[in-house]
Formats: C-alpha cells, sequence, structure tokens
C-alpha cells in the first residue's frame, strides 16, 4: 500500500463473533463479549468453554465435533445467523480464529480476545515476549522444541495435557538438557493456578492439569545436541551411511537454493535428508519433500527429520522421475542423486515453477556431462568445489583431497 491509502473492510455486517475466554471465566468478559454471548441463537465451543459461559448462553450450544473440521463445515454453513465461538485466549494465537478465518472473510467476524496463556505465563514469570522463543506443542510432536534448545534461551511450550511437562523433560534429560528449570504454569488465570519450577533431570511432578504450559530456562551441559544456526551442520549431527552432502558442500548448496519463508523444496535423492531438514531449519514456515528410493535411507531420513526438530518433513518412498508424479509444485528443487538418471532432470525443471531455482551436485563425471549440457542449454551458474582436509600423514599431516563437486544453478523463467 502505498502512502495515504485507506483499507476498507467492506460493507459486510459481522454475522460471527469469536470470544476468547480465560479460565476465570465470564468474570474477564466485557460488556460487548457478554452481550454477543447473550444475543447468539448458536454457541459453538469446546466442554470447558460451554460450561464456563452456560450462565448467559440463551441460543443452542454446540459441542465442537471430531474431526474439527466438521464444526468448522457448521459454523460455514450458518453464515448470516448471529454465531459465537467460544475460543481459549487468543484466537488468533495458535488458536481456532486462525482456522475459521481460511474460510471466513475478516468482514464477517469480529473478534474479542483475552489474554493468551504465553501472555499471562510471561507476566506470572516477568519475560519480555519479544525476547523469547514460543511453540505450540498442542496436538503436535514434541520434537519442534528441539531448534529452540539454545544455551540460555527461554522458552514457552503449549503442551497437550497433563503427560506434557513429564514428556518435555524427558526429552530435555536425553539431549544433554537436564539442568535447564523447567516451570509448569497450570490453569492459568483461574482458582486452580499453579505455578512449579524443577530441572528436567529432576522432574517428578505428578497430578498436573491438562491445561498448562511449559517455561523453558535451557541450560545446556556438556555434549548436549546444540543444533547451530548456520548452515552446513556438523555431519556427525546426522545418522547416515555415507550418502550425505557433507556440511561445507551443503552450506554453500543451501546458499545457491536461496530458502525463501514459506517455499516448498524437493530433495531428490535425498540420501540423509540433510538438504531438506537445514531448508527446513532457516524457517519454521518453510516446507519440504525428501524423494528417496532406499527404505532404509527413507527411514533414516524420518529418524534424522525428529531429531532435528522438523517432523512436518515429508519422505516419498520412490525413484524419480516416477515418485515425483503428482507432488505440490516446488519453489526450490536440489538434485543431490540419480540425476543422471533418464527423465529426471526434465521432469525436475518442468515441474519448477516460474523463478523457481534448481540446484544440482555432481560427484561422478555421468552427471557432470548432463549438468554441462544443461548449462550449455538452458543458462545458469557452474561452479567446481574443491574441499581437502587435514589428515595425519605418518607421524606428520598432510591435505587430503575430498571428491570435487561440480555445481550448477538454475532460475527457471
Amino acid at each position: 500500500m502505498g502512502d495515504n491509502q485507506v483499507f476498507s473492510g467492506g460493507d459486510t455486517t459481522p454475522w460471527l463473533t469469536i470470544v476468547g475466554l480465560g479460565e476465570d471465566g465470564l468474570t474477564g468478559l466485557g460488556d460487548e463479549a457478554k452481550r454477543c454471548i447473550a444475543s447468539a441463537s448458536m454457541v459453538f465451543g469446546g466442554a470447558r468453554h460451554l460450561e464456563l459461559a452456560a450462565p448467559l448462553v440463551a441460543g443452542v450450544r454446540h459441542q465442537w465435533l471430531s474431526p474439527f473440521e466438521r464444526s468448522v463445515e457448521a459454523v460455514v454453513a450458518l453464515r448470516g445467523t448471529p454465531v459465537v465461538v467460544l475460543a481459549s485466549g487468543d484466537p488468533f494465537f495458535f488458536g481456532v480464529g486462525v482456522t475459521l478465518a481460511r474460510q471466513i472473510a475478516r468482514s464477517e467476524m469480529r473478534v474479542l480476545p483475552a489474554p493468551s496463556s504465553f501472555s499471562l505465563a510471561a507476566s506470572r514469570l516477568g519475560w519480555a515476549l519479544q525476547d523469547i522463543a514460543i511453540v505450540s506443542l498442542h496436538g503436535r510432536p514434541l520434537d519442534l522444541i528441539r531448534p529452540h534448545l539454545q544455551p540460555g534461551a527461554r522458552v514457552l511450550a503449549l503442551t497437550s495435557d497433563e503427560r506434557g511437562p513429564m514428556e518435555l523433560a524427558r526429552l530435555l534429560a536425553s539431549s544433554g538438557f537436564g539442568q535447564s528449570l523447567l516451570t509448569v504454569l497450570e490453569a492459568l488465570g483461574g482458582g486452580q493456578e499453579r505455578v512449579t519450577s524443577q530441572l528436567a533431570a529432576e522432574f517428578s511432578l505428578t497430578d498436573i492439569n491438562a491445561l498448562n504450559i511449559c517455561a523453558i530456562e535451557v541450560m545446556a551441559e556438556t555434549g548436549a545436541r546444540i543444533l547451530p544456526l548456520a548452515p552446513g551442520l556438523d555431519d556427525g549431527l546426522f545418522e547416515h551411511d555415507g550418502q550425505i552432502t557433507k556440511r561445507e558442500v551443503r552450506a554453500l548448496t543451501l546458499s545457491a537454493l536461496a530458502p525463501r519463508r514459506g517455499e516448498l523444496l524437493w530433495d531428490i535423492g535425498a540420501g540423509s535428508g540433510s538438504i531438506g531438514i537445514e531448508w527446513m531449519l532457516s524457517d519454521p514456515a518453510m516446507r519440504a519433500i525428501a524423494i528417496e528410493g532406499s527404505v532404509e535411507r527413507a527411514e533414516r531420513i524420518t529418524r534424522n527429520a525428529a531429531t532435528f526438530g522438523v517432523p512436518g518433513l515429508i519422505i516419498v518412498h520412490g525413484t524419480a522421475p516416477d515418485a515425483l508424479a503428482g507432488l505440490p509444485s516446488p519453489d526450490a528443487i536440489f538434485v543431490g542423486g540419480g540425476g543422471s538418471e533418464d527423465g529426471v532432470m526434465a521432469a525436475a525443471i518442468a515441474a519448477l515453477k516460474a523463478g523457481g531455482r534448481l540446484v544440482a551436485n555432481a560427484v561422478t563425471t555421468e552427471m557432470e556431462a548432463v549438468l554441462l549440457e544443461h548449462q550449455s542449454r538452458l543458462g545458469g551458474s557452474l561452479i567446481r568445489i574443491d574441499i581437502a582436509r587435514a589428515s595425519p600423514v605418518g607421524a606428520m599431516t598432510g591435505w587430503r583431497p575430498a571428491m570435487p563437486v561440480t555445481q550448477w544453478s538454475w532460475v527457471k523463467p
């Protein structure tokens, strides 16, 4: 938007009101929120929310269905009817508002938020929200916490249920962060609020309220599994059988792939999955699909993705080009293996979005010939990567060269 431009939400009268509730129930609501609940013909929410709001509800109460998509459809079907949706805290912070907004225009809804559990936790701890890592583990893999485990970091993690804090403590202890202080904040804002702190390695808290959020003051022990923030992670952090893009080449490859927020990468011939994993680590919104023909390696990629905290990496067991059929169009493609096979490069180029980047590495003369032909025909850049590592030569030290890598980078017009 340029200077002096004004955004207009249109003339649509909101029919949907999303009301954020805290553990204090109706006490914490303003007059407008109470009026909306009382005048709504339909009120949707979880069992707990409906119970908290019960004294005000005059319309029909609808408890969330399973799967949740059925409830979203039910809300959308009532378009034009006064509807209230009850949500926890801030509906647009890991909340139901985000889901509903995918199908309902902003101009059709009004939102009356309450403080989120993250805000309440930060206020109890005296932490500055802008300086800490925030992650929701509610209904999501616990491994998502791993990239946030940086020495000295402060992390707020929303859990799924009463088992979440103990499971989180075990993950911290097993990863070398057992001396981290783990604070469990339960039922914030309500009459059963409780705040308890223990070291992760000594965690023994029981009878935990299902509504809890965990605060972690990260303390790394010697040998802790810390994921550096720069590309080109140590090869030793990955489980692999030798089929891995080595760290120096990987750093240059990721630079050439030029990740941009929210983009999708195809990693063809993924091996250990290192390229796709580091692509996803660059930003939480990144997506990647690893295509791998070996069952054993595909299983290894799954384990690597979990231990690096990117369990959302999609793994396709199959061989290109056949395995590429039907996959969503990528913004970038890395060809690390199998590129010299018939049809692989052609299929990759055809699938790539306009403006997308393709990077292919060659260590064999056959693959190098393929890259030279493509560069002469399509353009792009070629570089030669020669790495030598110091290693013992008898009682002395000498340079031992690794296999040179030819890399072709190309942007699709």
